[in-house]
């Protein structure tokens, strides 16, 4: 502790508290010399509401006249209770009533009245500089260190806590009994931090031994049998074009499409090393068999032609090495004509000439029923299209659950033991709508998307992403060519070098907010946690008596995650305000900060997220939490190139405790890092998204060939 005859020939002088108030207003804005410079902006509206309500004689012309408090305390207290008054009347009018408690608030408010009552009292005896020292104490003194994501800025709090308790101390009366037992108020920000920390050494030591040598942790498990998955997945690529046609023949019962040598030629040239593994290809596109090629062509130009399709047309010469793209209403494309032309240009002439239908939006667009239940009018297929905007849309996209998804990836694979915590166990299972009912009330997309408009037919729709339900053809978002979203190995951190924590920052995209159930929504459910807002139950897997089970505590070590919103916008002006009140909102960050951790998180927007492929390439290990499926589904391992989250989120804790708290969790993250960055390099280039859409294009063009016949394959 500090002594006061240390301190006392220094806290006085002008350049000691020039020095004090730097520090401190540095670690209120955490360290964010922009945030400090911003907060001159309330110093002079403070000022100038001062200038206002004060009362002045009438002959007192000085700027800042001189106030007698006791005198004038009671019109000045009229006078602001007024102005707030009429504040809160102008913003409920404005924005919409208050969600806070009425209670909290009043009691609140006469806190803070007697404080400021006291103070008034206490300065008949010292000076009105004691006033700022107590309230910068009470500012530092109250932060929790329990939600702190750095270790050093809790103890940079602890520090303030002091310089301004010392300030305090040293700007009463030197004659004032008991002057120095003010020191022992350092207990209030002294025992919740030590509280802290040996709550966050506990924890790391119990998820220490809680799986030794003699205890295998279920992301042991999965992660042994993702490496036997990769390496089958390897394993069984054709080696030839012989060898590649029969494997096509084999997986869909039909000949490749014209061009597929050609095709085979350019992605061995290019040392592909996935040569067979297209289902999703094959999965989006046969159920348009059942229509002819000209029935497509058809359908096409009629769903082109329906005002607020928000579809783009793209017009693919292979021949004449040309594309182009038109919107009724759009010039801006988003990076989707020069996806393709980039190819065709690459390509000179080996791609034939064909349209396709391109999704502007960022969400799914197609639904169609099964063939049973299809609806016609004087032998055509009806076309609907629905405006499904800031609408709930689950029960739309899942009305035809019953007999919809396939089976697939359920069941084969040996059970992994996970003591009751969700690991996803099978990522393609996780994603089903079908299987999981509970998501209607967990992501944005489902309870009020940003823009949904519904597309019921059978229209081939290409679109970056798409959940599990609906009907859109994935190709390769033009997202991932744009430079925010490029990866700069320079900018990159090795990874002993990077904090030992999850990072995430981002929006409140995912869905637009107009009533109370923005908790719901995936983004602010994730940040929620991260932040530890509401000290809820969390699930962790610990050693009792030889036997791993389940122990629930509201503990969250906060240093291991560094999660935050910073920017708050898609909702109403009230629920805008509510959630900046809510969370805590950070100043916009490096697009390159998430390189300095080791986890790295990333999860769905308004749609696919950008970001996702920059995190592979990088030396940071992602933890993928999505619903949508994208073109590179089939190409990733989970627990081999990333890390799966569920969509409840329920093992986060868990699983970040392990892979940052532990020696061999940190050693697999490390290890799924180097997996994900060295396959990123190999088969997530530039030029496996080509070949990607080279192969897809290839059976877009069969699909509309003018002379296929239905079912004519």
């Amino acid at each position: 502790m500090l002594k006061p005859s240390i301190v006392r020939p220094h806290v006085n002088t002008i350049w000691s508290n020039i020095l004090v108030a730097s520090y401190i207003i540095l670690t209120l804005s955490n360290r964010n010399t922009r945030r400090s410079v911003l907060s001159i902006i309330p110093t002079a509206a403070l000022l100038v509401v001062y200038l206002a309500l004060i009362p002045r004689p009438v002959k007192d012309s000085r700027f800042l006249p001189a106030i007698d408090i006791e005198h004038d305390i009671v019109p000045l207290s009229m006078r602001v209770a007024i102005v707030l008054i009429s504040a809160l009347g102008i913003e409920a009018v404005a924005v919409g009533p208050s969600t806070t408690s009425v209670a909290p608030t009043l009691m609140l408010g006469l806190a803070k009245a007697m404080s400021w009552y006291l103070m008034a009292l206490m300065t008949r005896y010292t000076s009105w500089c004691v006033a700022t020292g107590i309230g910068t104490f009470s500012l530092t003194s109250t932060y929790d260190p329990f939600r702190s994501s750095s270790e050093v800025q809790a103890l940079l709090y602890v520090v303030a806590s002091f310089l301004a308790l010392g300030q305090i101390i040293h700007a009463i009366p030197k004659q004032t009994r008991a002057r120095t037992t003010l020191w022992a108020c350092s207990i209030f920000f002294l025992l919740p931090y030590l509280a802290n920390v040996l709550a966050i050494r506990h924890a790391r030591s119990s998820a220490q031994h809680s799986f030794d040598n003699s205890q295998e942790h279920p992301v042991e498990a999965l992660i042994k049998r993702a490496e036997a998955d990769f390496e089958s997945l390897l394993r069984k690529q054709s080696q030839n074009y012989t060898a590649a046609c029969g494997e096509y023949h084999r997986r869909y019962g039909m000949n490749p499409p014209p061009g597929f040598e050609a095709w085979y030629e350019f992605a061995t040239l290019h040392q592909s090393p996935i040569i067979d593994d297209f289902d999703m290809i094959y999965n989006n596109v046969s159920p348009f068999w059942r229509l002819s090629g000209s029935e497509v062509l058809q359908t096409m130009r009629h769903v082109e032609n329906t005002p607020e399709s928000e579809l783009w047309l793209c017009t693919i010469s292979g021949h004449q090495v040309k594309t182009h793209c038109r919107h009724h209403h759009r010039k801006v494309d988003r990076h989707i004509q020069r996806l393709f032309e980039s190819l065709v240009g690459e390509l000179r002439g080996d791609l034939p000439d064909l349209k396709v239908l391109v999704n502007h939006l960022d969400e799914p667009r197609v639904l169609f029923p099964p063939q049973s239940k299809e609806v016609k009018h004087q032998g055509h297929r009806l076309l609907n299209v629905t405006n499904m905007s800031r609408q709930p849309v689950w029960d739309s996209i899942t009305r035809y659950c019953p007999g919809q998804e396939s089976r697939r990836g359920a069941g084969i694979k040996d059970p992994v033991a996970t003591f009751g915590l969700p690991f996803v166990t099978d990522a393609f299972a996780a994603m089903s709508l079908c299987r999981h009912l509970e998501y209607s009330a967990l992501h944005g997309l489902f309870i009020s998307p940003m823009s949904f408009r519904l597309l019921e037919s059978l229209v081939p729709i290409l679109s970056t992403g798409s959940v599990s339900t609906m009907n859109d053809i994935i190709y390769p978002s033009p997202a991932y060519a744009e430079v925010e979203f490029q990866y700069v190995d320079i900018n990159d951190v090795e990874w002993d070098n990077k904090r030992n924590n999850l990072y995430w920052a981002g929006s409140t995209t995912g869905g637009f907010v107009s009533d109370d159930k923005w908790r719901q929504y995936h983004r602010q459910r994730f940040v929620k946690l991260g932040q530890n807002m509401e000290k809820q139950k969390h699930d962790y897997l610990r050693e009792r008596n030889g036997v791993i089970s389940r122990v629930q505590s509201s503990f969250l070590n906060s240093r291991s995650f560094d999660v935050a919103f910073t920017k708050v916008f898609q909702c109403k002006r009230r629920f805008c305000r509510d959630q900046r009140a809510f969370f805590a909102v950070k100043p916009w960050a490096d697009k390159d900060q998430a390189l300095r951790s080791r986890l790295v998180f990333d999860l769905d927007g308004n749609g696919i997220s950008g970001r996702y492929n920059k995190l592979l390439s990088s030396r940071s290990v992602p933890l993928k939490q999505t619903l949508l499926r994208e073109w590179h589904d089939e190409r990733l391992v989970p627990w081999f190139h990333y890390i799966p989250v569920s969509h409840g989120m329920e093992e986060l804790p868990e699983l970040v405790s392990y892979l940052t708290s532990t020696r061999r969790g940190q050693r697999r993250a490390k290890e799924v890092a180097e997996h994900g960055r060295d396959w990123s390099s190999k088969a997530l280039r530039e030029i496996d998204r080509k070949i990607y859409t080279y192969r897809l294009l290839l059976e877009l063009a069969r699909l509309q060939d003018p002379e296929r016949r239905a079912d004519g394959r």
